[in-house]
């Protein structure tokens, strides 16, 4: 197995990861909140808060660090030009859902201190918790399009 093969073979498994463990932990997110602010479920609510915040760091943070790096012994390997248009938008992008992912987890880890404290009885500002949820949610939607937008970048090579 030569070095680009097995490069190439990294970076698909480790943006597959990334791709679907985000979309599956959004997906669990979104669903834990749902009951929580719904139908008042703090339990699973903070289940679900929990087992993402967790989740986060250890595939969607891993992955998201062995992207960069194989992406780039891609490119050196391949011998493209690491300046080539197609990749300093799939750089641009890969920042920009970064920047969107990054707030994302603090949200999450303070969403979820929130509901264990709502479990111990404490009280909680709904509006804050509504308001942390609603800016996560939105958060996602650009980070979502910049990956896909990068996954089509990486298929299709434009030459612009």
């Amino acid at each position: 197995m030569d070095a680009y093969f097995l490069a190439k073979t990294v970076h698909v498994i480790s943006s597959a990861i990334l791709f679907g463990t985000g979309i599956g932990i959004a997906f669990f997110f979104l669903m834990g909140m749902r009951a929580g602010l719904s139908s008042g479920d703090a339990a699973a609510a903070w289940f679900a808060a929990r087992t993402t915040a967790v989740a986060d760091m250890i595939f969607t943070l891993t992955a998201g660090v062995v992207q960069p790096l194989s992406g780039f012994l891609l490119v050196w390997l391949a011998g493209y030009d690491p300046f080539a248009p197609w990749l300093v938008a799939t750089y641009v992008l890969y920042l920009a859902a970064l920047t969107c992912w990054l707030p994302v987890v603090r949200l999450q880890v303070q969403i979820r201190d929130m509901w264990r404290a709502r479990l111990d009885g404490e009280v909680v500002d709904e509006a804050l918790l509504a308001r942390r949820f609603r800016t996560w949610f939105l958060l996602g939607w650009p980070a979502f399009a910049g990956l896909v937008t990068v996954f089509w970048l990486m298929v299709a090579k434009p030459a612009w």
